[in-house]
């Protein structure tokens, strides 16, 4: 008899593990194909004469390595490399988006906990009395004795997952983790970007400060000579206030240009994870009308939703996106769970472990939402809005992509036109001030030709600086369009 019974208990529990290894293979939910994006066959916009020339830009091939993550160094300025490098160790907001992933790559765990059973104890001892005037007795009542209560039971749950639910959110959650990887690589990238860009600006404030001291110095010699014209008598004295007008007005610019230096000094040191007060950079201005510029490698716009973590996040949290609709799906059937409970029940320490005290209970069980009022029909509509909404923001990051390349592209084909058109410019004008000069010390003409030419002269050596720091920024920002060297063979591969 006794063996017949825990035959049957052993049939039962066969069947049902027979029943979830069967259904188990089961997954609702539609799967998962990225979505296409308006992808050009190549880029509009021509690239820089000096990238040609040096063969830097061209169509790269599939698996080109010339832009390395270390991009940085295609600028050869040492202080720049030992900047860059203090980044990844000292910067606050890469080590918070480094946290975020590693709570991503921690949530993976946590889900593909539920592909297996939990199994939990209970240990309890106490001493039981029962009452000689309780109602109801169900059974005989026993002599009115203490006793002891003995019990170590061990649980287990777990949910079958037959209709793919638990696999979606670990599927969903490894996803997850990838687009915080993505993120990770985008936040490294714009913090290096803009450390080069102030880094850059500071040596282009450097120059300008040059200028302007170098100006003061002229403006100061240029009211010496009017005061000795006045002196002599061969000069009003409108030409010595005029004289003394331009030279307190470079003054002014060139304290102003302080403030600009300061700031981006400051922001450096942040960069870096230093305070501003313990950082300083020492004076070195850029080179005018010659700049070193990278020669980048250039790609086809298809390659390029390989090379931008920021597509890559989104692409990932798309797909995400499409599990939590399986997910979502997966409400509208029955749940099938798996539950037994067994271990020792005693009513003493003495007959606690006997083979008599052993007890268990296990058996599946079969859930199913009967009637909601809408709720699993919103949820499922909810889901299907979010991956409508990633999807959007897949093609409009795309589209971004596209621009930032054309837009720098543009740039730096243009600038350099324009920097050897201001150059001439910058050179015409210090022809005309040296002319201007000898005829106003002639008496040719008057003083406002020559102010009127070292205003020009200062203005047209500004812009000369001015171009080369957006020649430079606008190389920084071409590379970090193209991605800085990253593609999607860095991401981690799904735990």
């Amino acid at each position: 008899m006794i063996g017949s019974r825990i035959t049957r208990r052993a049939t039962t529990i066969s069947f049902a593990a027979s029943l979830a290894l069967a259904l188990s293979g089961c997954r609702v939910g539609p799967q998962y194909v990225r979505p296409t994006a308006p992808t050009p066959p190549e880029f509009k916009e021509a690239p820089p004469e000096n990238f040609q020339s040096e063969g830097g830009w061209k169509r790269a091939q599939p698996r080109d390595t010339q832009l390395q993550g270390d991009w940085w160094t295609l600028f050869n300025d040492p202080q720049l490399n030992a900047l860059e490098t203090q980044i990844d160790p000292a910067n606050q907001t890469l080590k918070e988006s480094e946290a975020n992933f590693r709570a991503a790559r921690a949530a993976v765990r946590f889900n593909r906990a539920s592909e297996a059973p939990t199994i939990g104890a209970a240990p309890s001892v106490g001493a039981v009395r029962y009452s000689n005037n309780q109602p109801y007795l169900l059974s005989v009542p026993q002599p009115n004795t203490g006793q002891g209560d003995f019990e170590l039971p061990f649980d287990l749950n777990y949910e079958i997952d037959v209709w793919g639910r638990v696999r979606r959110t670990v599927t969903q959650a490894s996803e997850m983790a990838q687009a915080s990887a993505a993120d990770l690589a985008t936040t490294r990238l714009s913090l290096h970007a803009e450390l080069a860009i102030d880094y850059l600006d500071l040596r282009s404030a450097d120059a300008q400060s040059r200028v302007l001291d170098d100006t003061v110095k002229a403006f100061r010699s240029a009211l010496q000579l009017t005061e000795d014209r006045y002196d002599g008598g061969a000069s009003p004295l409108s030409d010595v206030t005029q004289a003394r007008t331009q030279l307190q007005a470079a003054q002014v610019e060139a304290t102003d240009i302080n403030i600009h230096r300061a700031a981006y000094e400051h922001a450096i040191a942040v960069l870096i994870g230093e305070p501003p007060a313990v950082f300083t950079l020492q004076f070195d201005p850029i080179t005018v009308g010659s700049p070193t510029l990278p020669a980048v490698p250039g790609m086809l716009p298809s390659q390029l939703l390989e090379r931008r973590p920021d597509i890559a996040s989104s692409e990932r949290s798309m797909a995400a996106a499409n599990e939590q609709i399986g997910i979502a799906q997966a409400a509208y059937y029955p749940t099938l769970s798996l539950s037994g409970t067994a271990g020792f029940l005693g009513t003493s320490a003495v007959n606690w472990f006997t083979w008599p005290s052993r007890f268990f209970a296990v058996g599946p069980t079969f859930s199913e939402t009967l009637y909601d009022h809408g709720r699993r029909r919103a949820n499922s509509n909810i889901a299907l809005a979010q991956y409508d909404g990633t999807v959007a923001t897949y093609r409009q990051t795309t589209l971004t992509a596209f621009q930032q390349v054309e837009d720098n592209l543009n740039a730096l084909h243009n600038l350099e036109i324009e920097d050897r058109q201001q150059h001439d410019a910058t050179a015409s004008a210090q022809q005309s001030l040296d002319l201007f000069n000898i005829r106003y010390e002639d008496g040719i003409d008057n003083y406002l030709q020559v102010i009127t030419w070292q205003t020009s002269l200062l203005e047209n050596q500004l812009n000369d600086i001015a171009i080369t720091q957006r020649r430079f920024e606008a190389s920084v920002l071409l590379v970090k369009a193209l991605g800085g060297g990253w593609d999607t063979s860095q991401l981690p591969q799904k735990p």
